[in-house]
């Protein structure tokens, strides 16, 4: 029981301080002319990781809070993806957000996680979502989030990212002419 409240805990202070940070960088990025994409989506987001985190909360209490045999390989496999999400947030700065945010003649960014592939903050939110309940062994609400996560990214959140970077390149490019 220790271990899930502790986990909980951990999970709860990360979120809500990354909440507050994203709202500090969204603050600055509309001063600085910054244009939303997708914000229609966003509830969709905020709903997926809310029932994720209250979930396998839930779940684990359900089945008894105890840890799973292989708790120490999602636990690892858990701070492997946290390095990651906080290797992006310090390589976008200012322009890391929980929400699409472009500001227009702004450059690509490619430092980082981002010198190697597109989206590694998802890579890292999707490893989380996955093993966070398999530390408790809630494997259904791993299977679901992950599923629901997969499906958000791939047909809502990505294609408008995509999209977003489309008009900073279209826009710097019109602008450097």
């Amino acid at each position: 029981m220790i271990w899930l409240a502790g986990m909980a805990a951990l999970i709860a202070l990360q979120r809500l301080s990354e909440l507050a940070l994203a709202g500090r960088n969204r603050q600055w990025m509309l001063a600085h002319d910054a244009q939303e994409f997708g914000a229609g989506h966003y509830i969709l987001f905020i709903s997926l990781h809310t029932s994720w985190f209250a979930g396998w909360i839930i779940e684990a209490l359900w089945r008894g809070p105890a840890l799973s045999n292989f708790w120490y390989g999602w636990l690892g496999l858990f701070g492997v993806a946290q390095a990651l999400r906080y290797w992006c947030i310090i390589s976008l700065g200012h322009n890391w957000n929980t929400r699409i945010l472009i500001i227009p003649g702004d450059k690509k960014i490619y430092r980082g996680p981002y010198r190697f592939f597109r989206h590694p903050n998802y890579l890292a939110v999707a490893v989380e979502l996955a093993c966070v309940p398999l530390i408790f062994d809630a494997w259904i609400t791993s299977i679901t989030a992950t599923i629901l996560n997969f499906w958000l990214l791939l047909w809502v959140r990505i294609p408008a990212e995509e999209e977003a970077l489309g008009q900073l390149i279209l826009h710097t490019r019109i602008s450097t002419k």
